[in-house]
C-alpha cells in the first residue's frame, strides 16, 4: 500500500472517530501532495511524499517557534499535536550514529578525503538514508567526517 493510500484510509479512520486535529492534519497533507501532483503533473511516489511530510513537519516547526515567541499556548498545542500527527506516517529516523556509519561507508566508496568532496558525498549519502533524516543533519555529520 502506498503511503498517499494509507493517509486516505488513516483519514477515513479519523472521521470515522471524530479526532478533529488529525483529520485536519490529514486533509491538509493529502491537498499539499494533491498540488504537488497537480505540478508534477503525474502521481507522487512515496519518496516525494516524504519529502512532502518533512517539508510539512519543518513549516510546523518553524510556526511552533513563532507561537512561542508570542506566547500563544493555544497555537504552540495545536502545532504539537499536527507535527505528531505528520511524524506518524514518517519512516523511522535515523541517529546521529547511524548518520555516521553511513556517512563513513560513502565516503570510503568514492575515497573523498576532503572539504571539497561534500557535494558528491552528501548526494550519495542522502540517498542512501532515504528520508530517514533531516539535510541539515546528514550536513553537518559529513562536514565533521571531511574535516582534515
Amino acid at each position: 500500500m502506498s503511503l498517499k493510500q494509507t493517509l486516505e484510509l488513516e483519514l477515513r479512520e479519523a472521521l470515522k472517530n471524530k479526532q478533529e486535529i488529525r483529520k485536519q492534519t490529514i486533509r491538509m497533507v493529502l491537498s499539499n501532495i494533491k498540488l504537488a501532483e497537480i505540478d508534477q503533473g503525474s502521481p507522487l511516489d512515496d519518496q516525494r511524499i516524504i519529502a512532502l511530510l518533512h517539508k510539512e513537519v519543518k513549516l510546523r516547526n518553524e510556526a511552533l517557534e513563532n507561537a512561542k515567541a508570542a506566547n500563544r499556548a493555544d497555537l504552540i498545542e495545536a502545532n504539537q499535536k499536527e507535527i505528531e500527527v505528520i511524524e506518524s506516517f514518517l519512516p523511522k529516523a535515523l541517529t546521529e550514529d547511524e548518520i555516521q556509519t553511513i556517512a563513513q561507508e560513502v565516503i570510503r566508496e568514492l575515497n573523498a578525503s576532503s572539504p571539497a568532496d561534500m557535494g558528491k558525498v552528501m548526494k550519495a549519502t542522502l540517498a542512501k538514508v532515504e528520508g530517514r533524516a533531516a539535510g541539515n543533519v546528514v550536513s553537518q555529520v559529513v562536514r565533521r567526517l571531511l574535516q582534515p
